[in-house]
């Protein structure tokens, strides 16, 4: 690989960019066109602004169903721009965004892109240890909460939050008694005049899921993030017809953009929130929305492919089921056809950009066995050995990729960047993969030290740290277990300290639990034992703790 630079740094030297001759490279490509969120939506507003953009199947003054149109959506998001700019928030200002799936969700988000401010993206699942952090790290400005979400009050952790952030000034209420912090339904809403971002600038912070124990933060340009909408509507056909329907949460990457809400939006179709991703509340909404699209985790898509043949509603106006977030199994892919009777569409992908599907057109044997092809012609792929030579076709190897729309670097992480990234610009994705003959990409796993639970990425050493506070731990070790349902789940191996009193498996679990950390990062099992296995050179071998041995 060559030594070429790789990239000087966005205003503020926050986040490695393109170096000049690729950025002029992809906009010549066509690939990059100068467009950004807050115009986007506009332009669709002013284009059809009675179809209905966002429908929010329990979002009503009683619970009921609620629809905004594209022309709601955007005079709300411009209500909202104004208020948070009458607040002082305003360009590069860091926000951090925690919403369900309702439609303020994107009421925020777009008010956000308008002024130029970044939304951090957090999940709903994220308590005290990951929200404290990523407002701290961000130094972030405001945090915007529901005031409560599945019998959690957001309220309580809001006010921790606070106490341990102290660049927060502001909290937002969405929906609901705002208690001690501001409503946003209460902003003022005076017009002000906007200064409309570059197509160039930050439009938000994705979460990495991180295999150290602090998540990274993804710096996504209007620009890039776009091209990979575009990319991606193109390829699963999503036109102003569509609907799409958004089980996952609406902030994780996958429902964002794979082509997700935001694809949607762009092409001038329909989303769909749905409150819980169980059959027997996702699939009345798709009979009643005449949803023709969405998107699950391998684990979901087992659920509903063993629920759609005993169901009683009418699942026909479903055309495609994409699956990814995890590696899908073959035997799980053959499945969805006859269960569901739409198309599966793989997807293999990542927050830091690169994303690989298979075509509709693919042959069905390509479509259960492989995850897919990049979007882009600009995208590059190395697959390399340990020692970055290229491995022949369908040799197992590490995945390297850089192209236009995946990120030249973490945000403010120049350390973790020069491990992560070649000279020349390419990122190491962490992935095993085979590449066959036809250009597809087949997954064989990870050689990052993470876990992906059902598509939920964890970081051993972050839920290591919270073990090892434990008074009785002396080490732990955090490892990925098959599961059959998950794909994988956490085992954690514990030595004690000496002397130390008796703790059950139980009670590690409740300790990590309640220091905040969210539940999927919980350990699913607890193994006590006297040592770990060690390399060679004395080094703790995880490869040895997964083993079945």
């Amino acid at each position: 690989m060559s030594t070429e630079a790789a990239g000087a740094d966005v205003p503020g030297g926050d986040a490695p960019t393109w170096p000049a001759e690729f950025a002029e490279r992809y906009r010549a490509a066509g690939h990059w066109r100068g467009e950004t969120f807050g115009a986007m939506l506009r332009e669709r507003a002013a284009a059809h602004p009675d179809r209905i953009a966002v429908v929010d199947p329990a979002g009503g003054a009683d619970g009921g169903r609620r629809t905004w149109t594209y022309g709601e959506l955007d005079r709300r998001a411009d209500r909202l721009a104004a208020g948070l700019s009458a607040r002082g928030i305003g360009r590069g200002d860091r926000v951090v965004v925690q919403l369900p799936n309702t439609a303020e969700f994107f009421e925020v988000v777009f008010a956000l892109f308008r002024i130029g401010a970044l939304p951090v993206f957090a999940l709903p699942a994220h308590r005290e240890s990951e929200i404290a952090y990523f407002c701290s790290f961000a130094e972030a400005v405001a945090y915007v909460i529901p005031a409560e979400h599945g019998g959690y009050d957001y309220r309580t952790l809001a006010a921790t939050v606070c106490a341990k952030a102290p660049t927060v000034r502001h909290v937002f209420v969405a929906g609901g008694d705002a208690g001690a912090f501001d409503s946003l339904a209460d902003l003022p809403a005076e017009p002000v005049a906007l200064s409309e971002p570059d197509p160039g600038d930050l439009a938000f912070l994705q979460l990495s899921g991180g295999s150290t124990g602090t998540p990274k933060l993804i710096p996504r340009t209007h620009d890039d993030y776009i091209y990979s909408l575009r990319g991606s509507n193109e390829l699963c056909r999503v036109t102003e017809d569509s609907v799409y329907l958004c089980v996952l949460p609406a902030a994780h990457n996958f429902p964002l953009s794979s082509p997700g809400t935001l694809g949607a939006l762009y092409a001038g179709g329909r989303v769909v929130l749905c409150p819980s991703p169980a059959p027997d509340v996702a699939f009345p909404l798709i009979e009643r929305e005449g949803v023709t699209l969405t998107g699950l985790v391998p684990p979901l898509a087992l659920v509903w492919t063993e629920a759609a043949p005993r169901t009683s509603f009418d699942l026909s106006s479903l055309d495609v089921l994409l699956v990814g977030g995890a590696k899908f199994s073959e035997e799980a892919a053959r499945r969805v056809r006859p269960a569901l009777g739409c198309t599966l569409q793989q997807v293999f992908g990542m927050a830091e950009g690169l994303v690989n599907y298979t075509r509709l057109d693919d042959p069905a044997e390509t479509i259960v066995t492989t995850q897919g092809r990049p979007i882009s012609p600009d995208d590059e792929i190395l697959v390399v050995d340990d020692e970055d030579r290229p491995v022949p076709v369908g040799a197992t190897g590490h995945l390297l990729t850089r192209g236009p729309y995946t990120i030249r670097g973490y945000w403010r992480a120049p350390e973790h960047n020069r491990r992560s990234f070649t000279e020349d610009g390419f990122y190491r994705t962490g992935d095993l993969v085979r590449l066959t003959a036809t250009g597809h990409l087949v997954v064989e796993g990870r050689a990052k030290d993470q876990i992906n639970r059902g598509g939920e990425k964890i970081a051993a050493e972050e839920v290591e740290n919270h073990l090892l506070a434990h008074p009785a731990v002396h080490d732990a070790n955090v490892v990925a277990e098959p599961d059959p349902y998950l794909g994988e789940r956490t085992c954690a191996y514990v030595i004690l300290r000496a002397g130390a009193e008796p703790v059950k498996p139980g009670a590690l679990k409740a300790f990590v639990r309640d220091r905040g950390l969210a539940a999927y990062k919980v350990p699913d099992r607890v193994v006590f034992t006297d040592a770990f296995p060690k390399t060679g050179v004395g080094k703790v071998s995880k490869k040895d703790l997964r083993s079945p041995a």
